[in-house]
């Protein structure tokens, strides 16, 4: 089992002015523990689940990819995940795209259907209701597979979408995997099995991860997708684990390893997290042995 970091909070001890110096340190920790992923989210307002208020700092997700490309040289980069209401999609794969190439192959296109309304309302960004969104998700991805097809700068004409051309080029180092996040168990884990490269649950329980990747692999038989070539992950934060809890974190998931999760997620929600980062990085060798 692997580890990845991802990083919701950006109210930086030493303030604004701090958070860029932060960030370059989290990077060199994050690789320095031997952690394969890091992650930021892809808001404009701060969200509840974090326990801070909206008005909190927060920071462009691929704006921030991209300085954490030229601060780091090993890790893969990605949003958790990416809400497919904020950009087009022809754009959103020309800005991953970008991201590959200038980190060198490491850009990961974590994604899914959206979900804070306010966010969206605050912004003047158009929030069609949830079906909507889960047909643009789709078609997101069909844009995307297709912008990184060599073969293939045609149209694309959608329900939602319509491109006279899907050219790409440079086309990316390494074609970004697919992160599809969340855990709906008739539209987004069908998308998953359809067109994703790795999935993202929620760690709130072992019981429930494994329904959950029994209606993964059920999906898969219906569509004839290899199950197995889904990269698992969880977000763990059933507790959120901290330094001082490390122990016990991994062991926990070892029950999760048995269920066949790859990589396991955490947050620091500290205003240093890179010295919280320093504090898991035991964990990763720890994490390994458990397979």
């Amino acid at each position: 089992m692997e580890l990845g970091f991802h990083l919701p909070v950006f109210d930086i001890d030493g303030g604004t002015t701090a958070i860029a110096g932060e960030l370059a340190r989290v990077g060199a920790a994050a690789e320095e523990s031997g952690a394969t992923w890091l992650s930021f989210m892809d808001h404009y307002f701060q969200i509840e689940p974090t326990g801070l208020p909206a008005e909190s700092n927060m920071l462009e997700g691929y704006t921030t990819l991209g300085y954490l490309a030229a601060h780091t040289s090993r890790i893969d980069l990605g949003l958790l995940v990416t809400g497919v209401t904020y950009r087009h999609p022809g754009l959103l794969a020309k800005i991953v795209t970008t991201l590959d190439v200038l980190s060198g192959g490491r850009a990961v296109l974590g994604i899914g259907a959206a979900w804070f309304e306010r966010e969206h309302q605050g912004m003047g960004v158009p929030f069609p209701p949830i079906a909507e969104r889960f047909e643009r998700l789709e078609e997101t991805l069909q844009i995307c597979g297709q912008m990184w097809d060599p073969e293939n700068n045609g149209p694309f004409e959608g329900k939602h979408y319509s491109l006279a051309e899907t050219l790409c080029s440079p086309q990316p180092i390494h074609r970004p995997k697919v992160l599809i996040g969340g855990g709906g168990e008739r539209k987004t884990l069908r998308l998953v099995a359809q067109y994703g490269d790795a999935c993202n649950l929620f760690g709130s329980s072992p019981e429930d991860v494994a329904h959950k990747l029994d209606v993964l692999r059920g999906h898969c038989d219906d569509l004839g997708r290899d199950y197995d070539a889904i990269r698992k992950t969880i977000l763990a934060n059933n507790p959120r684990p901290a330094p001082d809890t490390r122990d016990e974190f991994v062991r926990a998931m070892a029950d999760y390893a048995k269920l066949g999760v790859q990589t396991v997620i955490v947050t620091p929600t500290t205003g240093s997290p890179a010295a919280w980062i320093e504090g898991m990085a035991p964990a990763v060798p720890q994490l390994a042995d458990l397979g």
